[in-house]
């Protein structure tokens, strides 16, 4: 049948039979957007090369010397902002960790079709750019505006809807939310929002809006796709759903040892194995990170470093584990402060969202 609209190509999101494979679209997905190698978690901060990538549809060309920023709606001195202008102003860096909002959702049964992440859609970076409070205060906002509304360079189409890739924010912005220029103190890659991003710390990374090119301050909600439709936690199509917004807590464990080629199962010898990692969530400080080697029927504490000054970076975590001989499973869990810990079985939502079930990892001592 001869394809002749939007929505021929464009079809409405779904969930996966229970005896359907990943698709050549989703493993095209994959193909063009990676996860953070977890042997990179001994890293700080992430070489931008192993940071998650996340595009929803091209990369655009983009010129730094004729880039512009518009700032208007709901201002009294709408703006118009070259790289230069914004370089000129006084600037910040946040060390922030980064996470896709579906991470984990090729693991969930039914499985949401989309890019299967499993559990390494997260990198942590030093961001350096605009505080945007600062660009908004030099535009003067208006007393009934309500949101800022972002829009990027890329320009796609996504369940039969032509757009260009747009999110919001409601007003007043936190304080640490930026224009970001730099990535760890150098241009930001493509791939990355190469001229300018927002960077939104605590939040899932569909708020960091790339190629950041308009600012528009409302005076009514956003109601773009990807604010009202996609992104949000709905067990039914029908429903409207709660949007996603922070990040729900999260460790990591480095896997151990050395990996199966295919299987990625790990092999360790008898005796003493370090167990290290990182956890962060976007509620507040992690406060305790949990380690099993019996898949989840003991736990022992770990010891969590400190978030010194870092406020929205990952955790590192370390314990020593006693190997014996045999199959382990080792399972790792986070606790925040704000009391929020992670799951041993994953709520389920038709998005995949927010998924944040502990990490397993399989084992053979030999």
């Amino acid at each position: 049948m001869e394809r002749t609209s939007l929505g021929d190509v464009s079809t409405p999101g779904r969930v996966a039979a229970a005896d359907e494979g990943i698709s050549e679209e989703e493993l095209g997905l994959a193909a063009r957007n990676h996860g953070l190698p977890l042997e990179a978690l001994r890293y700080d901060v992430t070489p931008p090369g192993l940071h998650y990538v996340l595009v929803h549809y091209d990369i655009p060309a983009a010129d730094a010397d004729t880039w512009r920023l518009s700032v208007g709606g709901q201002v009294r001195t709408p703006l118009e902002l070259s790289l230069a202008e914004l370089r000129a102003l006084p600037a910040v860096t946040h060390r922030v960790t980064m996470e896709c909002a579906g991470n984990g959702r090729a693991r969930l049964s039914p499985r949401p079709v989309s890019q299967p992440w499993l559990v390494e859609a997260v990198g942590t970076a030093d961001w350096t750019g605009v505080p945007l409070r600062s660009v908004l205060a030099a535009a003067g906002v208006e007393g009934g505006a309500v949101e800022a509304v972002f829009t990027g360079a890329d320009h796609g189409v996504e369940r039969g809807v032509e757009q260009d890739y747009r999110r919001s924010l409601q007003l007043p912005v936190d304080a640490d939310v930026l224009l970001a220029y730099a990535m760890n103190g150098g241009p930001l890659p493509p791939q990355h929002g190469y001229p300018l991003r927002l960077v939104v710390p605590g939040w899932y990374g569909m708020a960091h809006v790339k190629w950041l090119r308009h600012i528009e301050l409302t005076d009514t909600p956003f109601t773009g796709f990807q604010q009202a439709v996609a992104y949000r936690l709905r067990q039914s199509p029908d429903e409207p759903g709660e949007p996603v917004t922070r990040i729900a807590p999260r460790a990591l464990l480095v896997p151990p040892g050395f990996p199966d080629f295919m299987s990625r199962v790990r092999v360790v010898r008898p005796g003493p194995v370090d167990l290290a990692g990182r956890a962060w969530s976007g509620y507040g400080p992690v406060t305790r990170v949990e380690v099993s080697t019996d898949d989840g029927r003991t736990w022992t504490d770990t010891e969590v470093a400190g978030r010194g000054p870092h406020l929205w970076g990952w955790q590192a975590w370390h314990t020593t584990w006693h190997a014996t001989a045999g199959w382990h499973t080792l399972t790792v869990r986070a606790s925040d402060a704000d009391g929020n810990t992670q799951p041993l079985e994953q709520p389920w939502n038709r998005g995949g969202f927010g998924n944040n079930v502990v990490q397993r990892v399989p084992v053979l001592c030999c």
